[in-house]
């Protein structure tokens, strides 16, 4: 990435200034502008976050806003209410509270002498999240929204439910807020109140995991904060952005095709991360892109953005599995709608262990005197060890792996070798004809690009909980041997096959710790006769070659940085035979290292170890634990360790969490300031 300091603006930096809202509390803020904004006012751009200004998002904040800022816009990073130096108490996320403070801030950012009166909003993950929620409540400031790695429906792709199933990663995100919401401000902001500030975050912010349990079906706790509901709230240009190897693809398609207001799509081979700095490469000019977007929607500056296509995609090229990828080889290729014309489905039926495309001569619909050919799994709990994050965050090898790993316990089902060149854009879906054994079960479908030497690289996925078959608002458990039609909705993918390849489909019944096992076990009988493969085939356009293309990356200076310890990253399986209990261990130890300009000195390390012994679907373990540790001389040296487990019973999770917080000194060692447990007995319902 090219670091650019020959900005057109000067840009002074305002470390803190507190934002008041409407009930009398305040949000810090850090701010970059132009230095003669306050002469020459210029449009706002503002980040809403939880995750510290001040320490932890500050290395990706000196990329960023200076860079904005240096094209002509004051940018400012805001602490939304009850983390990093703001004042309150942060209780959940997407609440009421969040929006209206949200919208009060924009507000008091178009009343400023420095502001032209035109606001924009950007983030990625929680921030995409708002942009999109606050685009919705139409402030009228608000002009145009900038959201990456984000939905518009949060329940059915966000990482606490997919499908009905419940999400390992809703316990790795309750983790992650969890030491967040426990760290204290910094009193070089808000001075001695925050021993008071912190105490008020370590006894109000409560166990986020806890209630996202109890909301395990797409109830009126989801739905105020889902775009979806009424897309016709939306009413400024959105840019929609995403990664394949992220986790949130498949809203930027909903939203191209159901917005009425201008929109684009943006889609890169990234994980959970700005497309800049993205992984796997390659990165992309993502700045030079937001400052063209804000120059037409705030500056109302021509630059051509109306004539260009819908939606670009990176088209990935076929590639041997891996874990990790520096880049994935491919090409940009561009639609000028969503849904695009050139975009149609193909059928592929199946039949005893083969996939035939309809119209290939290959298979017959017709079925046989006892109903068509049935096939019956009940897979082990082993399969989905080697499936990867939900959301790669691209700092461990979190992407799924070669899938004969996995595909020794799932039905498979493949086709002949491609006798041409395929191209796949958009979301691939499986009708089945099922039935179950069990009232609660689920599927999890694959669809894997096979080599002609046999490794087979997963390019999409879906789960279903097929008691959420008909919709997940009023899931039914199912009757014992009676038949239903179920549709399995695969990921949105972009994926190119060389002639001589296969496309496989593997279908199992379990894949954690991906997702959680059914409460018990269940076999599923599907009937192939009655079952079809659904792929978005794309025809090639000559229009693919004569797109606009993107520049190189380019960021503003790097913050100062100094390691003091280095950090450790790992993926780990291990198998137990003694005591035929199997683990992935993760480790995202991120070392020690200071801020050289605030003098910060910051140790961050999570675990995470997911278990289960042989098939006994009870036995499924989460566990995570973290230490936050933050300090600036003998002054402020604080510590807080966090650690959950997650269990199960055939009818309950339970839940044990801690919370130990710690103001180190260093002639009293480290005493413990606050400390909380938590034992939570919590009914499945349907999961």
């Amino acid at each position: 990435m090219r670091t650019v300091t020959d900005l057109p603006y000067e840009v002074e930096t305002v470390e803190n200034v507190f934002i008041p809202l409407r009930d009398g509390q305040r949000v810090a803020a850090r701010m970059w502008a132009p230095v003669d904004a306050a002469t020459r006012p210029v449009p706002a751009v503002v980040e809403y976050i939880p995750y510290r200004k001040r320490d932890s998002t500050r290395g990706r904040d000196a990329h960023n806003h200076p860079y904005i800022a240096g094209h002509g816009y004051v940018c400012v990073r805001v602490d939304l209410r009850g983390s990093g130096d703001s004042d309150g108490v942060l209780v959940d996320e997407y609440r009421p509270q969040e929006l209206h403070d949200a919208e009060d801030v924009i507000a008091w950012l178009a009343e400023q002498p420095w502001c032209d009166g035109n606001v924009g909003m950007m983030g990625i993950s929680w921030g995409g999240f708002n942009s999109l929620q606050v685009a919705a409540a139409a402030p009228p400031a608000l002009k145009a929204v900038v959201s990456a790695s984000a939905t518009d429906d949060l329940y059915v792709d966000n990482m606490h439910y997919m499908g009905g199933c419940l999400l390992a990663d809703n316990l790795s995100e309750a983790t992650v807020m969890f030491a967040f919401n426990s760290l204290p401000p910094d009193p070089a902001v808000v001075g001695d109140r925050w021993r008071s500030m912190w105490r008020e975050r370590l006894e109000g912010s409560g166990l986020w995991l806890d209630t996202w349990l109890r909301h395990q079906r797409r109830d009126d706790y989801w739905k105020p904060a889902s775009v979806c509901e009424d897309y016709s709230r939306v009413r400024c240009p959105v840019m929609a952005v995403g990664g394949w190897a992220d986790g949130y693809t498949n809203a930027i398609f909903r939203l191209l095709e159901n917005l009425d207001v201008p929109r684009k799509g943006l889609i890169g081979p990234w994980g959970h991360r700005y497309p800049h700095l993205g992984v796997p490469g390659p990165a992309i000019g993502f700045l030079q892109e937001v400052v063209r977007w804000w120059d037409h929607w705030l500056k109302g500056v021509d630059t051509g953005l109306e004539d260009e296509p819908m939606l670009r995609a990176w088209m990935q090229d076929s590639v041997p599995p891996s874990a990790s990828y520096e880049d994935r080889p491919g090409r940009w290729v561009t639609e000028p709608t969503w849904p695009a014309p050139g975009v149609e489905d193909r059928e592929y039926r199946f039949s005893p262990h083969h996939l035939s495309p309809v119209g290939s001569g290959q298979v017959t619909t017709e079925r046989d005197e006892t109903g068509g050919q049935r096939v019956s799994l009940l897979s082990p709990l082993s399969v989905g060890m080697f499936a990867g994050k939900w959301a790669s965050y691209s700092a461990v090898p979190d992407l799924p792996y070669d899938q004969r790993e996995e595909d020794g316990g799932a039905l498979v089902f493949e086709t002949e070798p491609l006798a041409e060149p395929l191209e796949l854009l958009g979301l691939p879906r499986v009708g089945l004809e099922i039935s179950s054994d069990r009232p609660v079960a689920q599927l999890a479908v694959r669809l894997s690009d096979v080599a002609p030497d046999g490794e087979a690289t997963r390019v999409t996925y879906g789960v279903l909980n097929l008691t959420h078959r008909d919709g997940s608002e009023h899931p039914r458990p199912l009757e014992a041997g009676r038949t239903y039609p179920v549709t399995v909705q695969l990921n949105g993918m972009a994926q190119a096959l060389p002639a001589g390849h296969r496309l496989r489909v593997s279908i199992s019944t379990s894949y954690w710790p991906l997702i959680w096992p059914a409460p018990e076990p269940a076999t599923v009988t599907i009937t192939t006769s009655s079952s079809a493969l659904y792929l978005p085939v794309r025809r090639p356009r000559s229009e693919d070659d004569r797109h606009r293309p993107l520049e190189p990356p380019e960021a503003a200076e790097e913050a100062e940085t100094t390691v003091l310890a280095t950090g450790r990253h790992s993926w780990r399986v291990t198998r137990d035979l003694a005591t035929d209990v199997s683990t992935l261990e993760i480790v995202n130890d991120q070392g020690t290292f200071r801020l050289e300009d605030t003098g910060t000195v910051i140790h961050r390390d999570t675990r995470e170890w997911y278990s289960f012994r042989w098939n006994d679907v009870t036995s499924v373990r989460g566990e995570t634990r973290t230490v936050r540790r933050l300090e600036n001389g003998a002054d402020w040296r604080v510590e807080v360790v966090t650690r959950t487990v997650l269990t199960c019973t055939a009818t309950d999770f339970l839940i044990n969490a801690q919370l130990d917080a710690y103001e180190l000194d260093e002639e009293q060692g480290h005493p413990r300031v606050y400390s909380q447990n938590w034992q939570r007995r919590i009914a499945r319902d349907l999961v």
